[in-house]
């Protein structure tokens, strides 16, 4: 089950809304809604953090303060890689690879043969769960740990979260816990 709520830092305070990431494709889409919400917020210009998370599995921050780029910060890489929402925080440059680098058809996940007989595996790609090759994500977190540090949480802190109850303690460290509450 997947939990994935906006908060927008306001003169007030924090506001919170949940939403929906069906139509949600790329970090640009997330990144659009994050400033939609700060917008409807009257807080275009101030920090609007989205969170998502997979129960008990990992969780994912993305912070966009007006219109800079996001950061991002995901609890376990490789669980995120396991769900289609965590796919979405995934991006190249967080993962340090060189989007240019890849010909189109490595993009595209073939296996580079004609006749369909499956390429050899080498030790440098391992399989999902569900039986397909995949490049290797890390496990454990990866991102801007320091995405809260600014706004009273601090690296060390965040990188020992349990991804169960995560979101909810730095909700109350922000102050934001009643707010985030009412979208749950």
């Amino acid at each position: 089950m997947y939990f994935a709520a906006l908060l927008a830092r306001t003169e007030d305070g924090w506001e919170a809304s949940d939403t929906e990431l069906d139509d949600v494709e790329a970090l640009s889409d997330l990144s659009d809604l994050a400033r939609e919400a700060a917008a409807e917020a009257g807080a275009e210009d101030d920090t609007v953090l989205v969170f998502i998370e997979q129960e008990d599995a990992w969780f994912g921050i993305v912070r966009v303060d007006g219109e800079e780029d996001p950061r991002i910060y995901i609890s376990d890489a490789a669980a995120a890689a396991r769900s289609s929402y965590g796919e979405i925080l995934l991006t190249d440059e967080l993962l340090g690879k060189d989007p240019d680098g890849d010909d189109e058809l490595d993009a595209l996940d073939l296996d580079g043969t004609e006749d369909g007989e499956p390429e050899a595996s080498d030790d440098s790609e391992e399989e999902d769960d569900d039986g397909t090759g995949a490049e290797a994500v890390p496990p454990g977190p990866l991102g801007d740990a320091e995405i809260l540090a600014d706004l009273g949480v601090p690296e060390k802190e965040l990188l020992a979260l349990d991804a169960g109850d995560a979101l909810g303690e730095i909700a109350e460290i922000l102050g934001a816990a009643e707010v985030l509450e009412t979208v749950r």
